[in-house]
């Protein structure tokens, strides 16, 4: 208990919300921005086990904000999720630190959440926030909601059966093109870091025996001009014929409203999602195929080649990253191409 104490200090945690602590299973979706600091403070704090999933690798521009990786995790080609694992290990080796590389879409999400406390969010997209929030809604786990862009930021804890849920106040995704992203407004550190330690809060009071102690508000946070205002959404709940809490309809997590083509946030480039789920790919054939002209660059967990003016990054179990076009029709155009229909 000697690397907790000051932690342990703190009346409303003390030994035995910290033993708590200890004990607890979360997951993690997603490990960029928010990913990264978030899943840095909580395993600092003690957790017992964390699952960490994400789909993407790292790259040079992640270095601005995503606080557990370093150029040389980019020279590496390491998966977001592998990078992040090495690291946290490293930083406390008490905790059990799982890396997932994969995309967290309505077939493994059951899985790879039914083992955890409470959910955390890491995304950077409604689809996927949206697919949690149906599995934690059907499972009565919490999660804890997060968002930033530009300057701004949201957070909010989410119980199901106590506070709305994330479909109670968005009942549908904004339509493309309607909201900024960080492709077009950018991100500031700091906001991340707000965010972050907000949801990072919530988790402490959580996973120790404190909801008593959460603020249930939707938190607004304006970073750039230093100012924090909660609002009151629980007549969203009461109001609301929401189709997931109040009628039990999970319509992601039925895997009717995925997409098998998503623009990622920030990269100009479009995942890929085999048609065939679970499909194995041998990376090393594929390699061979492409020849040297592809300058193919390839280790154990991915495959990264240029083609036809895109760079490609291709993983073992045949999703693909296609870099160069935030166009759906031409990333699988290209993807068809060399690794398959």
């Amino acid at each position: 208990m000697e690397r907790y104490s000051r932690q342990v200090l703190y009346p409303a945690i003390g030994e035995a919300g910290q033993r708590r602590l200890l004990e607890s299973r979360t997951v993690l979706i997603g490990c960029g921005a928010l990913g990264t600091v978030l899943a840095n403070t909580l395993v600092r704090a003690g957790l017992g086990f964390l699952r960490i999933v994400d789909r993407d690798f790292v790259e040079l521009n992640n270095l601005q904000r995503q606080v557990l990786f370093d150029e040389r995790d980019v020279a590496d080609g390491l998966p977001k999720a592998v990078a992040a694992e090495r690291r946290l290990r490293a930083i406390n080796s008490d905790v059990r630190v799982e890396g997932v590389v994969e995309d967290a879409n309505p077939t493994n999400i059951e899985r790879l959440c039914s083992d955890a406390d409470l959910i955390l969010d890491g995304t950077d997209n409604f689809e996927t926030r949206f697919l949690i929030n149906d599995v934690a809604v059907k499972s009565g786990r919490p999660w804890l909601y997060g968002a930033c862009v530009a300057g701004e930021g949201l957070a909010m804890p989410i119980i199901p059966g106590q506070t709305p849920c994330l479909r109670c106040i968005w009942e549908e995704a904004p339509p493309p093109g309607m909201s900024p992203t960080c492709d077009t407004a950018g991100v500031l550190g700091p906001v991340v870091n707000l965010v972050a330690s907000f949801q990072a809060l919530y988790a402490l009071q959580i996973l120790t025996g404190q909801s008593e102690a959460l603020n249930r508000e939707l938190l607004m946070i304006d970073a750039w001009g230093c100012r924090v205002r909660g609002v009151d959404m629980q007549s969203a709940r009461d109001a609301a014929d929401c189709p997931c809490c109040k009628h039990g309809r999970f319509e992601f997590l039925a895997g009717g409203r995925a997409s098998a083509t998503t623009t990622l946030c920030g990269r100009d480039a479009v995942q890929i999602l085999p048609v065939e789920s679970g499909r194995a790919i041998d990376l090393e054939a594929v390699a061979r195929r492409l020849g040297e002209s592809a300058g193919a660059r390839l280790n154990r967990f991915m495959l990264r080649f240029s083609a036809d003016g895109f760079e490609l990054t291709l993983f073992p179990d045949g999703r693909a990253i296609v870099k160069g076009t935030q166009d759906a029709a031409a990333a699988r155009t290209v993807y068809a191409r060399y690794v398959g229909s």
